[in-house]
């Protein structure tokens, strides 16, 4: 032990078999935002006492919201009949004479199979859940109120073409003409249900506004690395700076290569033949709020920033969120392939839903025109037209996120309603916003601002008198300011508080890229749809029928002064850590066309090496384990490439961490027999984590004690390791220093601990565990065993009543993979080994044949429960399988399994 530097420690568990870390603050929201549903106790029983009985006859009362999907509708507003052909997965192909009726018949369609989804989503982008669910909803309510997302997307409903206008105004009418003369309980069970508890609800109409603050959710969830610019600073505040740097390590550009590994700026455009240009400007530490604070100021700021933090996890992911949250995808050209023409191939990694986040669609002209040019079949989101990943008729195109630093906390000076500046007193702007509560008396709401956002630390004050926000001394901020010190929380009469800027809440015409990107027909037009695409920054690759192969880098980035590089909350009373008034220029950004390898690879990995490119982008990449594993295999598989070799990639669950880790385990002195057993495991094994491996199973029981037994004495709850790539980085490097003060157990007088020593600990405490968890006998371990899938429901799922919870929710897939594997599968290592994140989708498009492609989707198309569609795909994504994905109008007819003709009225 070393004197007096654990003091205000966090205490570590025992060695059971479950060894929880207690709940962090963001457990503790989830928490609150599962409890949210949970109705009042009397209410509760009585549900519960008829939905018992009704469960007899669950299936038929579910059947009574399901939609008409064959035969003929008159639908209000329509210019032509509509042809809407469903496979045998229930995935909806439209063909349609006009844009008008074509954006209309998806709107209707979406509101068929996923209308409470849509509904939910509106009310959680406009800040309004707590109309329909509550009390328990206004932490959500609250920070979606502050940012503003709504207001946002009004405006910039202004900003839109108007073909965009016009078909965003289309599908709300689609969708509209579904809900005309059906009451709420005809649209969904969920209503039915609600109105069981004393909700009297009719659905509102759906508005263009509606679709485009879905983007903002889209937004806030890939935003980059705002999470982790707080848990930087307050991880330097609990250990010091020099320490939480080595937690937080740079990225290896040596041993993991960027997207772009060529190329820079030649007068201000992005010349992929240009050599290597010097950086300048954001880089360096910036004045941090916590470097610039007086000591008397420590423990303002400290509180500041962990309430903003636990403020922010109030606002649960409506994608996922976390470092699970990636992507894959590459494209080859013809070169490399089989056929001869490029193949692409993509796998977004998001939180797990029920329904999932995507909804599959073919959008057809029956007659491509300039007046109706849609011919396109991808994944959408219900609530928004078109298709957001997928292709047409001539190119194809994935994403994975970008992430680029769109977002800088800034801890501000404020007193009263005056903010300091540059040495001057501002006042403070504000607005005041009504938060309807179901069963309670409206909040109001006062929204404070700076020059640089919102100030996200106020929400901190509602916490006194409604303890929605985790702010107490035995949460993150007692935890913090215990092991940061500190005395006065003022300096000269000012308070402190967090704000945010980040360049969502700019209005910006996004909407007008996605509608253009489906009609998109060659690389320039591709190039030139998404000049507009805004927020959320991503990484784009293309193939096209011809023959080419690309990679375009989109977003809004901000120009940092020199000398800030947004890795930690700056103090926002100085003006050099302000953004510019300028952003890095689209054609700026990094891209590829044709590159001479054949091969263009992204899975959330550094996009260029700073060495050879000017502008700052982040520092906060994916550390590239998954995205060299990608580089390897398809270089493995050298010049005969074809799809099923691209569905072998998708699957790939090779460790990383294990080639550093499983050496060292092999070489600890256990004692045999027993405690042997799983080191046995590993000397045979693969590294692959699959669902049936019992080497997997014991391997990941050890990781994450070695996480826990190294870390977890010395950093607060909210703070320790959640097994991602990062702490492949991070572990990976102390396993080369036996004696690093982190494998010390700071709370064991008169002992120094060793990394042999935690690493013996960890698989004698794995050894019993999986024996408690599972069985006596190591052969009979499976990591699929811990590593299950269970799709819950946001709403009723969450309800906390049993009988509930079972009709919308479903569970126990047993699935392989892990965190920051290939098949992403993640799992958070503070909280248990179930699955957090997910492939949210899987697709293959080869470019010579495109009916040829496959797809397959996390759940199935429906949001009904007990609908045959509600999670069929589960088991066939589960299995590592796809679905065949038809486009051409002949293939799709042939495979129909229902067709559904959308007709104008009759006279």
């Amino acid at each position: 032990m070393r004197g007096g530097e654990g003091a205000g420690a966090v205490e570590r568990p025992g060695d059971g078999a479950e060894q929880p870390t207690g709940p962090t603050p963001r457990e503790r929201m989830e928490a609150r935002w599962r409890r949210r549903f949970r109705w009042a106790a009397g209410l509760g029983v009585v549900l519960a006492l008829v939905l018992v009985a009704a469960s007899i006859t669950a299936v038929i009362v579910a059947r009574h919201s399901w939609p008409e999907t064959s035969g003929r509708l008159a639908m209000p507003g329509l210019e032509s009949e509509v042809r809407v052909v469903r496979d045998d997965a229930g995935v909806p192909q439209i063909y349609a004479s006009s844009m008008r009726d074509l954006m209309m018949a998806q709107g209707f369609v979406h509101a068929q199979d996923r209308f409470f989804e849509m509904d939910v989503r509106r009310h959680a982008t406009a800040g309004r859940l707590a109309e329909m669910f509550g009390a328990d909803a206004l932490p959500t309510d609250l920070v979606v109120r502050t940012l503003g997302w709504r207001r946002v997307a009004q405006q910039e409903l202004l900003l839109l073409k108007p073909a965009t206008r016009s078909a965003l105004d289309a599908y709300a009418a689609g969708v509209n003409a579904y809900l005309a003369g059906r009451s709420a309980s005809d649209i969904s069970l969920e209503y039915t249900l609600l109105g069981l508890t004393g909700l009297r609800y009719d659905p509102e109409d759906w508005t263009a506004v509606d679709s485009l603050a879905w983007l903002k959710a889209m937004a806030w969830d890939l935003r980059g690395n705002l999470d982790d610019e707080i848990d930087r600073a307050l991880t330097g505040l609990a250990v010091g700076e020099a320490r939480a740097d080595e937690l937080y390590p740079a990225y290896p550009y040596d041993e993991h290569p960027p997207i772009v590994g060529r190329g820079g700026l030649r007068d201000g455009v992005f010349d992929q033949d240009a050599g290597p240009a010097s950086s300048t400007g954001g880089r360096g530490a910036a004045a941090s709020a916590a470097s610039t604070a007086t000591p008397r100021e420590r423990r303002g700021v400290v509180r500041a920033l962990a309430s903003a933090r636990s403020a922010l996890d109030a606002l649960p992911a409506l994608l996922g969120k976390g470092d699970g949250i990636g992507s894959n995808a590459w494209v080859v050209s013809g070169d490399r392939t089989r056929s001869g023409k490029p193949i692409l191939a993509n796998d977004p990694h998001l939180g797990i839903s029920l329904p999932g986040v995507w909804s599959q669609v073919g959008l057809h002209c029956t007659e491509v025109t300039p007046d109706c040019p849609m011919d396109v079949a991808g994944f959408g989101f219900s609530g928004v037209p078109g298709v957001v990943i997928g292709h047409n008729r001539d190119i194809a195109w994935g994403f994975t996120n970008f992430g680029p630093d769109v977002t800088d906390l800034f801890v501000e000076r404020v007193a009263g309603d005056t903010w300091q500046y540059d040495g001057r007193t501002l006042p403070l702007t504000r607005r005041t916003e009504t938060v309807k509560v179901r069963g309670g008396d409206p909040i109001e709401l006062t929204v404070r601002s700076t020059s640089h956002g919102p100030l996200l630390s106020d929400l901190a004050a509602l916490d006194a008198e409604s303890e929605q926000f985790d702010l107490g001394s035995d949460g993150l901020v007692g935890q913090v300011e215990q092991l940061a010190g500190g005395t006065d929380d003022t300096a000269a009469g000012w308070d402190h508080a967090v704000s945010l800027a980040w360049t969502a809440l700019t209005p910006r015409p996004t909407a007008d890229a996605l509608l253009a990107l489906d009609v998109a027909t060659d690389w320039r037009s591709f190039r030139a749809a998404l000049a507009d695409f805004a927020v959320p920054g991503q990484n784009i690759v293309y193939a096209d029928t011809r023959g080419h192969i690309g990679y375009q880098a989109t977003g809004v980035v901000p120009v940092r002064r020199p000398g800030n590089d947004g890795r930690t909350p700056s103090a926002g009373w100085l003006p050099r850590n302000d953004w510019t008034d300028r952003t890095v220029p689209y054609d700026a950004l990094p891209r590829l066309y044709d590159p001479a390898s054949g091969v263009i690879s992204t899975a959330n990995q550094a996009v260029i090496d700073p060495e050879r490119y000017a502008p700052f982008l982040t520092d906060d990449w994916d550390y590239g384990y998954r995205s060299t594993r990608i580089g390897d295999l398809l270089r493995e598989g050298g010049d005969e490439l074809d799809v099923d070799d691209m569905a072998r990639i998708q699957l790939d669950a090779r460790s990383a961490i294990a080639d550093d880790l499983v050496p060292r385990l092999l070489a600890i002195d256990l004692p045999p027999g027993y405690y042997s057993n799983g080191q046995r495991l590993l000397r045979r094994w693969d590294r692959q984590q699959r669902a049936d491996s019992a080497a997997a199973a014991y391997f990941n029981v050890v990781w994450r004690r070695v996480l826990r037994d190294t870390f977890g004495d010395e950093l607060p709850a909210a703070l320790q390791p959640d097994g991602s790539d990062r702490w492949f980085r991070v572990v990976s490097a102390l396993l080369k220093r036996p004696d690093a003060r982190w494998w010390d157990d700071v709370r064991t007088d008169g002992v120094t601990e060793t990394r042999d020593d935690v690493l013996r600990t960890a698989m004698l405490g794995a050894r019993d565990e999986l024996t408690a968890r599972q069985s006596p006998r190591a052969d009979e371990w499976t990591w699929g065993g811990l590593h299950r899938l269970e799709l819950r429901s946001s709403t009723l799922g969450e309800s906390g009543i049993g009988v509930v919870e079972s009709i919308f929710n479903r569970g126990g897939w047993e699935v392989g993979g892990g965190s920051s594997i290939v098949d992403a599968t993640g799992w958070n290592a503070r909280q248990g080994y179930e699955v957090t994140t997910a492939p949210s989708m899987r697709m293959i498009v080869p470019m010579d044949d495109l009916d040829a492609a496959r797809w397959i989707n996390l759940t199935g198309v429906s949001g009904h429960a007990y609908h045959p569609h509600y999670t069929d795909q589960t088991d066939v994504w589960a299995r590592g399988d796809t679905l065949p994905w038809r486009f051409g109008r002949r293939a799709v007819e042939a495979a129909a399994d229902d067709v559904l003709v959308l007709q104008p009225p009759r006279g």
